[in-house]
């Protein structure tokens, strides 16, 4: 769920004063067995597939391209093969590490309530943002499953074509467990609106001080068993934070500690196929539909709302990335526009479904001259061999975007305002930019330490295990031949 959680113990009192208001607006709330949406599970099913397909084959194609050619089935393996472990290790603990109940410690991780799926079937639900509606939670694990694949494959880009894949997958493994579970649980486990808006039915109906406390009692229960960065009222709509930010530092990291590609800045080390990458930026800008729009987890206005987001502002970032690359190089290149095409991609996707669209147009517009900057004269200045640019697009376009979204979901400038599941869509939150901006900036920063400090802990225990780096020898003749025996290509 991407929902943000409560800011203060205030919103017990407005939940209860909207109590009443919200059963008869959801006759649902008094058997309090809502039942699942069909259009709302066939989208989100939809969009799984989707995000399946911005990793496998999108991200794949739009990464392998722009290697060298004896280095292009190592990019493809290396991104299949990601999806394959996630897949099962997001079944087997994942799921319930990010999404279970981890009692005491619920402000920071899940627990292992939901084990081996263990309590997940047919006839389970889980919440989406409106009260009195639920979707299948088979449809919300296989959604969720999506990102936890994509999230790590990305990283690979920062070290690419020199890195073994026996450590790539070691490190994976690693990796979205003591990273990502924890920051996908920080962010997005919030509590339940139909739990909330029960206990808030009965804490209005209360006849005495008695039940009156019980009710209150169990509200703060609920409250209290959020994320912390959800309960510091964060916005991420669909993975600024736990998804780009987390990925992009992780990449730098890893492209510092396993050290620069041999040649490089010494001679050429061109894109072997801008075809391919084209194809995969394509596929990426259509698959992120399913990334953006689903996250609203309905088929309503706000998933359309995030759907024509995602189109204007990646068109913008196109656009801008070309115009300011035009005026600076004296030639628009393909590989800017589609490199720009991702950067507002990746900046609207915190801000999708809160931001109105002229200010995602905005978002796009801004976003590509500051990841052009990080890409070509930041990354040249600091000498990091960031392969693919993941740190200078995915994590500061992931930065740009969180912080914007702060300000962008200003009803004043065309965003949707504060509204959360205490709200109940009838009573707008109010909202203060410093506040936000606040919340933003504490969500940007933790995210950066958590995924920085402990993706350099996780790469040097790989190296120690397995060894990071393949040799000069293998380097040199491609990670196609020395990683898996056979090529991309036969010619």
């Amino acid at each position: 769920m991407k929902l943000p959680s409560p800011r203060s113990a205030s919103v017990a009192s407005v939940i209860a004063g909207a109590a009443i208001s919200a059963s008869l607006a959801f006759p649902a709330f008094a058997a309090n067995d809502p039942t699942p949406n069909p259009g709302d599970t066939a989208w989100l099913l939809t969009s799984s597939l989707l995000v399946l397909m911005m990793s496998i084959p999108g991200l794949a194609l739009f990464y392998g391209g722009l290697v060298r050619a004896k280095n292009m089935l190592s990019i493809l393996s290396q991104t299949f093969a990601i999806v394959a472990l996630v897949g099962v290790i997001w079944t087997v603990y994942g799921y319930s590490l990010a999404f279970g109940d981890g009692g005491s410690l619920s402000n920071y991780i899940g627990g292992f309530n939901k084990l081996f799926l263990k309590g997940v079937t047919a006839a389970s639900n889980a919440a989406t943002f409106t009260p009195g509606h639920v979707i299948p939670e088979y449809a919300y694990f296989v959604f969720q499953m999506t990102f936890a694949m994509i999230t790590p494959a990305l990283i690979i880009g920062a070290f690419a074509e020199r890195m073994k894949f026996s450590a790539v997958l070691l490190f994976v493994a690693f990796w979205v467990t003591v990273i990502y579970f924890p920051i996908a649980h920080w962010v997005w486990g919030v509590a339940d609106p139909n739990a909330l808006v029960d206990a808030a039915t009965q804490l209005a109906a209360a006849g005495d001080e008695a039940a009156k406390a019980a009710a209150q009692a169990k509200i703060d229960e609920i409250n209290a068993a959020v994320g912390w960065l959800a309960g510091k009222g964060a916005l991420d709509f669909a993975g600024g934070t736990v998804v780009h930010i987390n990925a992009g530092i992780a990449g730098l990291v890893g492209a510092i500690i396993v050290g620069k590609r041999i040649g490089y800045g010494k001679e050429a080390l061109p894109p072997h196929s801008l075809t391919l990458s084209m194809v995969g930026a394509s596929l990426l800008w259509v698959g992120w539909f399913g990334f953006n729009a689903g996250s609203n987890l309905e088929a309503n206005g706000t998933t359309a709302l995030a759907f024509v987001n995602t189109m204007v502002a990646t068109a913008a970032a196109a656009l801008s990335w070309m115009i300011v690359e035009w005026l600076v190089k004296g030639k628009p290149s393909m590989l800017g526009l589609i490199t720009g095409a991702v950067a507002g991609l990746v900046a609207v996707t915190p801000a999708s479904g809160y931001a109105g669209p002229v200010g995602a147009i905005v978002l796009g517009l801004a976003v590509s001259p500051i990841c052009l900057f990080f890409v070509d004269f930041v990354k040249k200045m600091a000498g990091y061999d960031d392969a693919l640019d993941v740190f200078g697009v995915h994590c500061i376009g992931g930065i740009t975007g969180a912080l914007a979204t702060g300000i962008l979901v200003s009803p004043d400038l065309g965003g949707v305002g504060i509204t959360d599941y205490t709200n109940l869509e009838t009573f707008a939150g109010t909202y203060d930019m410093m506040a936000q901006m606040k919340a933003q900036a504490i969500a940007v920063v933790a995210t950066l330490l958590w995924s920085g400090i402990g993706s350099a802990i996780l790469y040097k225990l790989v190296d120690v295990i397995v060894g990071l780096r393949p040799t000069p020898d293998q380097e040199r003749e491609g990670l196609d031949i020395t990683d898996h025996g056979e090529r991309a290509y036969n010619y």
